[in-house]
């Protein structure tokens, strides 16, 4: 999977529980969906519709019967469950709020490596300034990444590495998301 595809599937607080859920077998019909999540119903519909806009959901042609599901992953859909099931079966309940930041995931993807900002930033060309730090910082609080400072660059320049959850995170996703050497 691209790095760009991937920003794009997460960019939905709600699209990795939803993908995680159908992977677990979860029926994919709004309640039970809502039940396993805990997305709000706006919330959990605007990410529904964005993850069939991608092509990874699609509606049930023959939906209608109680026990026919609404939605079913499709092709590319069953690759992005399997990772979102394998990001949610690492994380604890309280790492879920941060998961689901918009940039989170697709940043501890970005540093497999230890890597300075605007190497982060080039990974994740739609990326501010301010969202990268903003996300960089949330994400040194909690312990899932360290920053250290290059003092024999001119100027000094922050270099990131992942540690702890984050570390675990960046594993899982090493193997499915290709990021384009530079």
């Amino acid at each position: 999977m691209d790095i760009s595809h991937f920003v794009n599937i997460t960019s939905r607080a709600w699209a990795v529980p939803i993908l995680s859920s159908l992977h677990e077998g979860v029926a994919g019909r709004q309640a039970p969906l809502l039940t396993a999540t805990g997305a709000s119903r706006s919330a959990f519909a605007q990410s529904i519709e964005h993850l069939i806009k991608m092509g990874l959901l699609e509606r049930n042609p023959g939906h209608g019967h109680p026990l026919r599901p609404e939605f079913r992953l499709t092709k590319a859909g069953q690759a992005a469950a399997s990772l979102a099931n394998r990001i949610h079966i690492a994380s604890k309940n309280e790492d879920q709020n941060l998961l689901r930041r918009s940039w989170s995931i697709p940043i501890l993807t970005s540093l497999q490596r230890p890597r300075y900002f605007n190497e982060i930033k080039r990974d994740l060309s739609t990326i501010t300034d301010r969202a990268l730090s903003q996300s960089l910082k949330a994400m040194e609080t909690r312990h899932w990444v360290r920053r250290s400072v290059n003092d024999a660059a001119r100027p000094p320049r922050s270099l990131y590495e992942t540690i702890n959850f984050g570390s675990k995170i960046s594993q899982i996703t090493c193997t499915e998301i290709n990021i384009p050497a530079k």
